[in-house]
C-alpha cells in the first residue's frame, strides 16, 4: 500500500478566472504544494535541500482536469511517490472537492536530482540520508 500525503488549500478568488472556475494552472501550483509537504513531512523541506545541495528540477508535468474547482472550496492535496531511480523520483498527485469527496484532477510530476550546478547524480551516494527516506515511502515492488 503506498503511503499518501494530505494538505489542504481553499481557493481563493485570486484562483479563479473569469468563469468563476480555478484557472487551469494553479492545480500544477498545487501540485508543489503537495510535494513540498511531502517533502517537509519526511524531514526534508527545500530550505535544507539548498544547503546539501540538492536541486529537483521538474522534467515532465502531466495534469488531467475532470471536474473545475470553484472559488471558496476547500480542496485536498494527495500526494504519493509513484516511482523511485538513481536520479530521479516521480509524484502522482490527486485534488479532491473535499466536501464532495469528487476528484478534480489527477496527475503526476517528474524530476532529476542534480546538484546546484544542475548536474545529474545517484541521489543514493550524494545524499544517502534524503535517499533513505524518499525510498521508505516509495511503493514496493509490486505496488
Amino acid at each position: 500500500m503506498r503511503t499518501t500525503f494530505h494538505t489542504e488549500v481553499r481557493v481563493i478568488y485570486a484562483d479563479t478566472d473569469a468563469m468563476g472556475v480555478v484557472y487551469h494552472a494553479n492545480y500544477l501550483r498545487w501540485f508543489e504544494i503537495g510535494r513540498t509537504e511531502l517533502l517537509r513531512d519526511i524531514g526534508f523541506p527545500y530550505s535544507r535541500f539548498e544547503k546539501i545541495p540538492v536541486w529537483m528540477p521538474l522534467a515532465q508535468a502531466y495534469c488531467e482536469y475532470k471536474k473545475p474547482a470553484i472559488y471558496d472550496d476547500i480542496l485536498e492535496i494527495v500526494t504519493c511517490i509513484s516511482e523511485m531511480g538513481h536520479a530521479s523520483l516521480t509524484l502522482e498527485y490527486e485534488i479532491v472537492r473535499k466536501s464532495t469527496g469528487e476528484q478534480l484532477v489527477s496527475g503526476y510530476t517528474r524530476h532529476g536530482f542534480t546538484n546546484d550546478k544542475l548536474k545529474p547524480f545517484a541521489l543514493k551516494k550524494a545524499c544517502p540520508e534524503l535517499y533513505a527516506a524518499l525510498k521508505e515511502i516509495a511503493p514496493k515492488d509490486g505496488e
